[in-house]
């Protein structure tokens, strides 16, 4: 339902710049009312409507700029989303949604010098693969198994962003990324954390 929302915003928002429903500069507006915009968090700044400020740290994570965009975020948090929600819960999966995005946004905030907006739901999604990645870790631990597939995936996810980082030009919020994913670590040994049983 979560992605089936994120996919169907896109959706409107492309059919609107394609002249197909509302008006062409819907995706625009839409922007202007949920992106993250850093410069909001200056002493003194005002938001379009009150509380902008404060809403912009998840509402960002609904947007997205293209269904390429969506999708690539969509498919993380379906295949991961599912694992998560069968061991976790659907609420606490939700939780961790919504926090990897505002943790992600509260990164992009401290650690970028962009002034521009700030749109998608990576964040949450890296929080996704933070919790599957400390889950993974806990359980190699406990067991005395090899952590050497959790430390590759962290490198691979290292390289990635890197990559991504060179190809979009510096245009990759890999700040949120961090952020989300922090998230995902922390809520594995607090609020999402699983009994010894439970295997990963």
């Amino acid at each position: 339902m979560l992605v089936g929302l994120l996919v169907a915003i896109e959706l409107v928002l492309t059919a609107a710049e394609a002249g197909l429903v509302g008006q062409p500069g819907l995706r625009v507006g839409a922007f202007m009312l949920g992106a993250f915009w850093p410069p909001l968090l200056v002493p003194g700044a005002e938001g379009l409507y009150p509380g902008q400020r404060f809403v912009m740290f998840l509402s960002h994570a609904f947007l997205h700029g293209s269904l390429g965009h969506v999708a690539m975020n969509g498919v993380i948090l379906l295949a991961l989303g599912k694992a998560l929600g069968e061991r976790a819960g659907a609420v606490r999966t939700l939780a961790l949604f919504a926090l990897s995005a505002i943790a992600g946004a509260a990164a992009f905030a401290l650690l970028s010098s962009a002034s521009g907006p700030m749109i998608g739901a990576s964040g949450a999604a890296f929080g996704f693969f933070g919790l599957w990645n400390a889950w993974d870790f806990t359980a190699r631990l406990r067991a005395g198994l090899p952590l050497r597939p959790v430390l590759a995936t962290v490198a691979g996810l290292v390289l990635i962003n890197v990559a991504l980082w060179l190809f979009l030009g510096g245009g990759l919020a890999w700040q949120a990324h961090l952020g989300g994913y922090l998230t995902g670590w922390a809520a594995a040994f607090t609020f999402a954390r699983l009994s010894p049983r439970a295997a990963v």
